[in-house]
């Protein structure tokens, strides 16, 4: 299961399962927005990278110096994926689902109903410790919203199948990462480990 909301650095709720977006939504709507920093600190992405994704069209600008909805679940979304993916691969396929950033008419989903989706996808996948690819794509289609024609229904199965082996992968590398991590401090700079004896 993942440690934390996907996207997020908050720590996973079970609450979370139906409706993931309602547990950051309050956030944001408390204060209409949030600020740079506070993006920062809820996604654990310096906030130098965030403009960065800004200038270069993959996330909405802040109004006076908030970010809305909109923008803060783009990142929460590239976040999931940025760990496998290459960023140009990721902004593809937001603009596959969601055509441009700021124009919401060529959404196939909005931003907020993919993330919620994804997220629901992950935790199944992951409680379930599903592996094949058919698994996923069951749940996938399972999950899917109402009143998609036959194309979007397609590209959405797609998209959602990159996503979750995007997302699942990344969090199996974020573990390798830190049991490296912890293997490279338990050893002696030689390649030995050093033993804990007890006394």
């Amino acid at each position: 299961m993942p440690l934390t909301l996907p996207g997020t650095a908050i720590p996973y709720d079970k609450r979370a399962a139906g409706d993931t977006y309602a547990l950051i939504s309050p956030i944001i709507s408390a204060t209409g927005g949030i600020s740079l920093s506070q993006l920062a600190q809820l996604t654990g992405i310096e906030s130098t990278t965030i403009q960065n994704w800004v200038k270069r069209g993959w996330v909405t600008p802040s109004t006076d110096k908030k970010y809305g909805e909109r923008s803060v679940v783009r990142i929460l979304l590239i976040n999931i994926m940025r760990g496998t993916l290459k960023l140009e691969e990721i902004a593809q396929l937001m603009r596959i689902v969601n055509g441009d950033v700021v124009d919401m008419d060529d959404d196939i989903l909005h931003d907020t109903q993919l993330y919620n989706l994804l997220c629901s996808v992950i935790y199944e996948v992951e409680e379930d410790k599903m592996q094949s690819a058919d698994e996923i794509r069951i749940v996938i289609e399972d999950k899917l919203p109402d009143g998609l024609d036959d194309r979007e229904q397609r590209i959405l199965e797609s998209v959602l199948m990159i996503m979750v082996q995007s997302a699942i992968s990344g969090f199996y590398r974020q573990l390798a990462e830190d049991e490296f991590e912890e293997l490279e401090q338990n050893s002696d700079g030689g390649g030995k480990l050093k033993l804990k004896l007890g006394v």
